[in-house]
């Protein structure tokens, strides 16, 4: 789940899942799959760049910030130990790709779910997965926010020469996001736009590339390497406080890695032979290697550069500031990607919807009726009543409650706790279980049950911990007031 979410348009291209066999009839096997799909032509490579995309996102802004909060020992260790979690976990969730008796595939994570745990778990998973997508809407807006606010500070620092403390408010940028997002959620298919992950993926590592270099850069003028063993210290902090920002520092990390709820999708635009799982396998390893070192990068060289001062965001007024201009194109690639990526993530939860609706309202104008409406020098636009309304209502839900809790780090720890166990652990070591029929009590089942168990624990302290930061921030912010 970190959380570059517009793979899932690249992954869309792959296939036309209306596919029209006759049009292949003579070509036999060469240009269709054993499902009757156009054939797979995904390879490791490919895969890899998936889940990279995929990984790296605004997420990565917050790792130096995570490490000032566990200390040189304890913080790369624990981005080192979730990324082997994540790696495992995936190695199983993508041994659940085909039905072991009838070899069926399964597209998408809930096909999985079905095909191995039934139909209650299915509703359990889409339960969580339409969570977690609104909460990652939520914690979008307050983070494009955040940019947008830096390059306006950014700009008054620079031309007032440091003497205006430019007070900014986070409300007129959170109902500017809102307001393109509103315009945007009214375009039909939105997630069908391939554009937007070329957009997306240039715009990620853009930003992330940013951050990193200004890092190392840090060093080399501080001549010094900041920081410390056990993290920031008492006196700054208290011991209970040190106590919940660790535990919130454990959901950041987890939020960073999180991507299982796309790995099937992934796995079926790979080719066969080899089997899928064993190439999914492959790249999963060489992707979370990649990604690991990039992020242990990022984060130690923010560490290194800040010490206990590390910001929750690297690229805002409390972390880098110059060059002004370079910080300028850092936010402001993190908005144009953010635009972008809340699109992707709310497409799932407007279908939902929608598609509920029309269901149970089939004779309903408002819900089905479509009006079409000439734009001049383009084609027709489909406007739908229904549409416009619930999806002008889910942004302004979205956008009021980021205005009332602005908080980067406790929504994006908080997003970790919530998306990591179920996702990444619980669902893949229970569906592994089913699949591989694994007896009850024996020692791999207690294992895998353990390694459960264990996260869990962590993301619970890890949701704790963020619900304690929204707290204490509330105790000195007032929401629709406070200026910054």
């Amino acid at each position: 789940m970190s959380e570059n979410t517009a793979t899932r348009n690249q992954l869309q291209l792959h296939y036309n899942p209306v596919f029209d066999v006759s049009l292949n009839v003579q070509g036999g096997s060469k240009y269709i799959d054993d499902d009757g799909r156009p054939k797979r032509t995904g390879t490791v490579w490919t895969a890899s760049s998936h889940i990279i995309t995929a990984i790296i996102g605004s997420g990565v802004l917050s790792l130096a910030w995570a490490i000032a909060q566990l200390g040189w020992i304890a913080g790369p260790a624990a981005m080192a130990i979730f990324s082997f979690i994540t790696y495992y976990t995936s190695t199983l969730l993508a041994s659940c790709y085909r039905d072991p008796v009838t070899g069926k595939r399964n597209y998408s994570y809930s096909d999985a779910v079905r095909s191995n745990l039934g139909e209650f778990l299915v509703k359990m998973c889409g339960f969580v997965q339409q969570l977690n997508l609104f909460g990652i809407t939520i914690g979008y807006t307050v983070a494009a926010s955040i940019s947008m606010m830096a390059i306006k500070r950014s700009n008054c620092f620079h031309n007032s020469g440091g003497k205006d403390p430019c007070h900014i408010n986070y409300n007129p940028y959170m109902i500017a996001f809102g307001t393109s997002e509103i315009i945007l959620s009214q375009i039909p298919n939105f997630d069908k736009l391939s554009w937007l992950s070329v957009v997306a993926a240039v715009m990620s590592f853009t930003y992330s590339g940013i951050g990193l270099a200004l890092g190392i850069a840090k060093v080399a003028e501080n001549e010094k390497i900041n920081g410390s063993r056990t993290g920031i210290s008492l006196g700054i902090v208290t011991p209970a406080q040190k106590m919940w920002r660790a535990f919130q520092a454990l959901g950041n990390i987890a939020f960073a890695y999180s991507y299982s709820i796309i790995l099937i999708e992934i796995q079926d635009t790979v080719k066969s032979p080899p089997s899928e799982t064993k190439t999914m396998k492959k790249a999963t390893r060489l992707s979370l290697t990649v990604t690991s070192i990039f992020y242990i990068l990022c984060g130690c060289m923010g560490y290194a550069a800040f010490g206990d001062l590390a910001p929750g965001n690297l690229l805002t007024d409390k972390g880098f500031s110059n060059p002004f201009w370079l910080i300028d194109i850092a936010n402001a690639a993190i908005v144009i990607h953010l635009v972008g990526a809340y699109q992707v993530f709310a497409q799932p939860i407007f279908a939902l919807v929608e598609k509920t609706t029309t269901r149970n309202f089939p004779n309903s104008q408002f819900v089905t009726k479509d009006i079409k409406i000439q734009i001049p020098g383009f084609s027709y636009y489909t406007l739908n009543l229904f549409r416009l309304v619930w999806r002008t209502i889910f942004v302004i839900l979205t956008t009021v409650i980021s205005m009332i809790l602005p908080f980067f780090n406790d929504i994006v720890g908080f997003l970790g706790a919530l998306g990591f166990w179920p996702l990444t652990v619980y669902f893949p070591v229970e569906m592994y279980i089913a699949q591989k029929k694994i007896p009850m009590w024996s020692t791999r089942w207690m294992c895998l049950q353990t390694l459960s168990l264990c996260v869990l624990i962590i993301a619970l302290s890890a949701a704790a911990g963020s619900v304690t930061g929204v707290i204490h921030n509330l105790k000195v912010y007032r929401p629709f007031k406070t200026s910054n």
